[in-house]
């Protein structure tokens, strides 16, 4: 074997030996267990929580595998829509200073499509480096031709039944893109602001109204003013008429004690309708007009009288001025808001009124919600479903209409044909139709095609310009990427999939859109079980960004690392909590590049490494043993102690890994594997046995052995394949040369009759002595050369007899020269103590150290790290420091004083068990 692992050469020989063995493909034996990739959108690179996702996906995946189910992952990429176009728009400005308008929607969607496979190229690789088994043969992309039949018949077939309708509703605008956005896809920022409090004057001059609005720029649009219906201070202006400043529009006063809170601020409340969501719904009450003052882009429009052309800022401060000259601005105040920004843009967002297209959500999600309520679909963690279920609640009609160049183009047009034209046009026609739309005129729906302009003899067919929202086409996954509406053999056999691993942010956007648009198209729920997964944060918090340089690229760590090494820690971050900090930190590469890396994947090298070396030290013995090329059988006539150990504890590893891949619990999967392989099988079996190992003779003890470490590192292969694929399947290949490759080889069962709980619980004692044995040499700077003798103070007989089991070993183990273990022992003179389990350690230092030598390096070590402490504490008593600093820095100082007080309260034990 070679001196060390190296992971590059491995991974590359075991990408090719698996891609040749078409391994990743399904059996078609056995139960079905399938899972759709969350596609990853096609605007860049993937990030390590793409790298999270996709290892917990492809831990399940090969551990299903190995279990014996017919196993299909079917991998794919999101077109992304607003995403993508909002990339490629910004690149064109860069690059050549011009806007999508002035290349044209054909330009810019032929751009679009080369970035598409300039990173789905880039994603796939990445994926595929992540030894993600997925069947590549049957890669899937949201626009392609497949998912494309799925969208138009999906859309047909809601429109036919009438949940799909064209309105003007007041929507989330991107005024930078210029198009829709869904309540999803806005992040909220604390800004500062101002409140305006000016007079709105009364038509018949006798007087005013005080009000008080944080947006003056949007009064143009006003259209009533409301007050409580109980408060007295206006009950007299209630059916009077104001006039509006600038439009010389007269609006009447209205009572409403949904929208004014009469002790707030000046206790009225200017109506905007078309430019408020919480004005929409008091216009709908009152049937307020709608009058929308904005243009497209964000600038008033002729509505908005002299102040046209204005936009932001800019018309904020004029209507301000306005107001003043008037001398209707009665005061200013500072105000601190929540304001919603788009999550592509970047920009704020706009509430505005315009023609949509809109699905009705009051069936569809009412059934989606029983999907969950039922437990068809199980949640987990459990919490997670709450926040599916109040989403769905709403029950808000989803806005599907976007106006952006990229993505499905809705299959809809509009004619000013008659409807008995109609008729004729498309008699027979099964996949058209068609009915008149509120404003007049006919919309037609295509099921198969596009429609020619003259396809209506004497009139005109214009298709509808908008496209879908991206979350229509992403919404079909689950069963589009099998290849509905066509009734495929996969389709048959596959759907509904097994899983879905996810993270909380798309439980709204994503999970609760494939159930309902599954259970509208198949009659089923798209899974049977939803993972949500925790989200990657970097050291200080922060969520992992390139615009915020703090984002890691998984193949950087790969290099680096290793990618054993990767998924390992992936899978050891995933626990219940909500969300994991990983430290980032940049490095500079030899060829010049600066990465971001971060030493926590260290962990995963190391273990990578100690398994590597402790199967490099067995191999010649193994070799000598006979067992490279065939299992040896164990004669349990000869099995020591430690033999049944060690066996048992492989076999309650078996059944409790097997348990934690069944229940999603990853992170307790990868600690309990690598305390197995790290502390049973190389700290304590290999260390216990190292003579027997290391005799240059074949005798029957070792070579009963090496059977045992033959057969336990077999099955270790197998339990920490699913998390680490590449070393387990190369160890596997030099270890047992000519067996089955590990990614196909069956599952380990575990064998009942070598469980012990009774060995298993003693040597779990004695591992305590031998750890406490080491603490005190560690406490007492005691070298590990240096011969202890020590003594076991236990509770009751049982427990002396399991410790006098066990007491080669931990003398052994500890490096100790006598051991006595006794019932009640009395504590020897001048020793060190320590708690084990049933009872208490004492290790005699007479001898070993100087007593007051000893007790005066303790109080200099207290007295050091007292002194440091206090200089730490003086710094965070500074509430400038704390409140200047970045929170980083501040932490760290937290940190190191918890440190040098964890110093102190040690060596003040320590010194207080000595005198």
């Amino acid at each position: 074997m070679e001196t060390r692992y190296n992971s590059k050469d491995v991974e590359a020989r075991w990408h090719k030996t698996w891609a040749e063995n078409n391994s990743f493909a399904p059996s078609g034996k056995g139960e079905p267990f399938s899972v759709v990739i969350p596609p990853p959108n096609v605007t860049g690179a993937l990030h390590l929580g793409h790298a999270l996702n996709d290892t917990l996906q492809d831990i399940l995946v090969r551990y299903r595998r190995k279990t014996g189910r017919d196993t299909l992952w079917i991998p794919g990429t999101d077109h992304a829509g607003i995403a993508t176009q909002a990339v490629v728009e910004k690149r064109l400005f860069q690059d050549e200073h011009k806007t999508r308008h002035d290349i044209g929607r054909d330009a810019l969607v032929e751009r679009i499509w080369k970035w598409k496979d300039e990173y789905e190229a880039r994603i796939t690789k990445q994926l595929k480096s992540l030894g993600v088994s997925c069947d590549w043969s049957r890669q899937r992309f949201t626009l392609d031709p497949v998912c494309a039949k799925a969208v138009r018949h999906a859309f047909f077939n809601l429109f036919k039944k009438g949940l799909i309708y064209r309105g003007k509703r007041l929507v989330n605008w991107d005024t930078k893109l210029q198009t829709a956005v869904a309540d999803d896809e806005i992040y909220y920022e604390h800004v500062k602001g101002h409140f305006w409090t000016f007079k709105y004057p009364l038509a018949d001059g006798s007087g005013f109204i005080p009000v008080s609005t944080t947006r003056p720029e949007t009064i143009m649009g006003d259209t009533a003013l409301a007050v409580h219906p109980n408060d007295e201070r206006y009950a007299q202006f209630i059916g009077k008429m104001l006039k509006v400043p600038f439009v010389d529009r007269e609006i009447p006063v209205i009572a409403d004690a949904i929208l004014v809170d009469k002790d707030f601020g000046t206790g009225s409340v200017k109506v905007t309708p078309a430019h408020d969501p919480n004005d929409y719904a008091t216009g709908l009450r009152h049937k307020l007009p709608m009058i929308n003052i904005m243009n497209d882009d964000g600038s008033l429009n002729e509505n908005a009288g002299k102040f046209q052309g204005l936009k932001g800022q800019a018309a904020r401060d004029a209507v301000v001025a306005g107001l003043e000259e008037l001398g209707l601005l009665i005061k200013v105040e500072d105000h601190e808001m929540d304001v919603g920004h788009s999550d592509r843009s970047k920009t704020v967002i706009e509430p505005y009124l315009s023609d949509q297209w809109f699905v009705k959500m009051d069936v569809l999600a009412e059934n989606a919600m029983n999907a969950v309520k039922s437990g068809e679909i199980k949640i987990i963690p459990e919490r997670y479903a709450n926040k599916y279920l109040d989403w769905l609640a709403e029950k808000r009609d989803w806005c599907i209409s976007r106006q952006l160049w990229w993505g499905h183009r809705i299959p809809i047009w509009h004619t000013d044909a008659s409807e008995d034209e109609l008729k004729a046009a498309f008699a027979g026609r099964d996949d058209i139709y068609f009915y008149k739309a509120e404003n007049g005129g006919y919309l037609v729906c295509s099921q198969e095609e596009d429609l020619k302009e003259d396809a209506v003899p004497g009139r005109v067919l214009k298709q509808e310009e908008d496209v879908l929202d991206t979350w229509f086409s992403s919404g079909l996954w689950p069963h589009s990427t099998m290849g509905w509406p066509e009734n495929t053999d996969t389709l048959k056999r596959y759907y509904p999939t097994s899983v879905l691993v996810t993270s909380r942010d798309i439980i709204t956007l994503w999970v609760a859109r494939m159930v309902l648009f599954s259970q509208e198209n198949m009659g089923t729920a798209p899974f049977h079980t939803v993972y949500i997964h925790p989200k990657i944060l970097d050291g200080n918090g922060q969520t992992m960004s390139k615009s915020k340089g703090n984002g890691v690229d998984p193949m950087d760590i790969e290099e680096k690392y290793g990618t054993d090494a990767l998924r390992f820690v992936m899978a050891s971050l995933c626990t219940d909590n909500q969300d994991v900090r990983l430290p980032v930190k940049k490095e500079k590469q030899p060829d010049g590049r600066e990465i971001n890396t971060s030493e926590k994947f260290e962990i995963g090298r190391n273990f990578s490494n100690k398994l590597w070396n402790a199967c490099r030290f067995l191999y010649p013995q193994l070799e000598q043993a006979g067992a490279l090329a065939a299992e040896l059988p164990m004669d349990k006539s000869l099995f020591a102690l430690e033999d049944k150990w060690i066996l048992s504890r492989l076999q309650t590893t078996i059944k409790d890994a097997t348990r934690m891949l069944e229940e999603y619990h990853f992170a307790e999967l990868a600690g309990f594997l690598y305390r197995f392989v790290w502390d049973d099988v190389c700290s304590s079996y290999l260390e216990i046995k190292k003579a027997v190992i290391n005799s240059e003779t074949l005798t029957a003890e070792k070579k009963n052995a090496m059977a045992i470490l033959s057969y336990v590192l077999k099955n270790v292969l197998d339990l920490l394949h699913p998390v680490m694929p590449f070393i387990t399947e190369e160890l596997n290949s030099i270890l047992f040369q000519g067996s089955e490759m590990v990614i196909s080889r069956a599952w380990p069962k575990a064998d009942e009759s070598l469980i012990d709980a009774k060995i298993e619980a003693a040597f779990d004692q004695a591992f305590a002595v031998v750890e406490s044995v080491r603490g005190v040499r560690g406490r007492y700077n005691v070298s590990p050369a240096t011969k202890l003798s020590a003594v076991v103070s236990v509770d009751d007989a049982a427990t002396e007899a399991s410790v006098k089991d066990c007491m080669a070993i931990i003398t052994e183990l500890s490096g100790l020269s006598d051991l006595s273990v006794a019932v009640k022992a009395a504590k020897p003179k001048f020793s060190a103590s320590a708690v084990v389990p049933g009872g208490e350690l004492y290790i005699p230092l007479e001898g070993i150290l100087d007593p007051a030598a000893e007790i005066a390096r303790l109080e200099k070590e207290i007295e050091k790290a007292k002194a440091f402490a206090a200089s730490i504490e003086k710094k965070l008593s500074n509430q400038k420091f704390v409140s200047g600093a970045p929170e980083a820095v501040v932490n760290a100082e937290r940190t190191k004083l918890a440190t040098q007080q964890d110093i102190i309260a040690k060596n003040e034990a320590a010194l207080k068990e000595l005198k």
